[in-house]
């Protein structure tokens, strides 16, 4: 089916991107994945191209473009060039976002052209070890101190923390009875600050070139002009953006199902086993035809809560249903296609293991499934 949501503009930056990721990226990505990470310096490359600020103010260096498909793009692109940029989407999508809607004009001077050109690099702390989706339960704390905060606690699962300049970091500030979601706020707890130390980098199963770190705070005096919004409210804020993080998400999702099914497409016409091409096989050809016909659902509600938030009319229910079915598709869709590479598709060398492995925590994070049909059960009167 055709979709019609991108028009020459998009498709003009979509060229842009797909050209740079393949003469710049592409070929060295074997070395990140070996190293676990990605190079600073690729995102001031991408700071020059206008990717880090495109949704960033002009006036502070940024594209001034408010249009959400553009990140679409840079998503789909990346996944189609079978790359991840570090924390390139968590920073688009949901860290920036936040800075966007409650950074002062002080902070915008002070942040947001080194956010734009790729200098700084930000990540957003709000799971703890003992913490994850019940955010209101946040043990991290934060008490104020004439000028500043003096901030203590411990969070876990940080994308991007290991290179991040600016954190944005979910703290408890007081304490209301009978309102767990009162008393917290949001501090940008910046690199060099005494106190602020980064643990080791997690050994996940997938995303192997996104660092995932733990971070400390100890005694960590934060000035209350690092404060984003206002003291006490944060919990609001957390609600707010959560559609996009989620449509996001979504997106992602969808794209890495339609890159696997692309793939085992060229991979079993390519393939000979006794004697003839696995594409000859009609399970063959029945199993591609299933998972042709889930992606193509999976992009149609994509499409449809994509146009819905260019509207202002992504509900957070909505967003959950497209999040809870995009990914359970993308983890179905990949897992039939390995099985249509045979062991080859538990080799390395072959996208469709990264592809595979990739795509186990698009069930867990930004919300899991579980809480997703909580969300969409509500909503039901159940």
């Amino acid at each position: 089916m055709r979709r019609a949501l991108f028009d020459q503009d998009h498709e003009t930056f979509r060229e842009v991107l797909r050209d740079f990721l393949a003469k710049e990226v592409v070929s060295v990505y074997p070395e990140w994945v070996r190293e676990s990470g990605t190079p600073r310096e690729i995102f001031r490359a991408l700071g020059a191209l206008g990717v880090m600020g495109i949704n960033m103010p002009v006036e502070h260096g940024g594209g001034g473009e408010s249009d959400y498909l553009y990140n679409v793009v840079i998503q789909e692109e990346a996944i189609r060039a079978g790359v991840t940029i570090g924390s390139l989407r968590t920073q688009l999508d949901i860290i920036l976002p936040y800075f966007r809607a409650y950074a002062t004009e002080e902070q915008k001077g002070r942040w947001f052209p080194g956010i734009s050109s790729g200098d700084l690099l930000t990540a957003i702390a709000m799971t703890e070890p003992d913490t994850g989706s019940d955010l209101a339960g946040v043990r991290t704390s934060a008490v104020r101190d004439g000028d500043h905060y003096v901030l203590n606690g411990a969070k876990t699962f940080i994308s991007g923390g290991m290179l991040a300049d600016l954190v944005i970091v979910l703290a408890r500030t007081s304490t209301k009875e009978g309102d767990r979601r009162h008393g917290l706020t949001l501090l940008v707890v910046e690199a060099g600050m005494q106190g602020f130390e980064r643990g080791r980098a997690l050994d996940k199963i997938g995303l192997k070139t996104q660092d995932t770190v733990e971070l400390s705070f100890s005694d960590v005096r934060v000035p209350v002009a690092n404060r984003l919004g206002e003291e006490s409210i944060a919990f609001s804020y957390l609600g707010h953006n959560l559609p996009q993080e989620r449509l996001a998400i979504a997106v992602g999702a969808a794209a890495s199902a339609r890159t696997a099914l692309e793939a085992t497409i060229e991979y079993v016409i390519q393939r000979k086993i006794f004697g003839q091409r696995v594409s000859d096989f009609q399970n063959t050809k029945f199993e591609l035809a299933a998972v042709a016909t889930e992606v193509e659902a999976a992009e149609s509600m994509v499409d449809r809560a994509l146009a819905e938030f260019r509207n202002g009319e992504l509900t957070p229910v909505d967003a959950a249903k497209t999040k809870l079915f995009c990914t359970e598709v993308q983890g179905r869709v990949v897992d039939r296609c390995l099985q249509l590479f045979g062991g080859y598709g538990y080799i390395n060398d072959y996208r469709i293991a990264g592809l595979y492995a990739d795509a186990r925590v698009t069930r867990i994070y930004g919300g899991t499934s579980e809480v997703m049909k909580s969300i969409i059960s509500k909503s039901l009167g159940l």
